[in-house]
């Protein structure tokens, strides 16, 4: 499973374009982005769904006690 701040800053370079192209492009807020790709916890699910949304994909809601293990084995990587 690929980490959302890393696939978002990979997608984005593949595009070719700055935070700033990509928030135009999004209809986000540079913030967002850059919140996004800093790795920052306190998201706005929506926001962060209508991002993805330009390569085709979204997140659910999630507790964290299903995904900790996950994130750990990422990390340790």
């Amino acid at each position: 499973m690929k980490i959302l701040k890393t696939f978002l800053k990979e997608k984005r370079n593949q595009a070719g374009l700055t935070q700033e192209e990509f928030a135009d492009r999004a209809g986000v807020a540079l913030t967002v982005i850059r919140k996004i790709e800093q790795g920052k916890g306190n998201l706005n699910l929506e926001k962060v769904n209508h991002v993805l949304s330009m390569f085709g994909h979204t997140l659910a809601p999630v507790a964290i006690k299903d995904i900790e293990p996950q994130i750990q084995d990422d990390e340790s990587r």
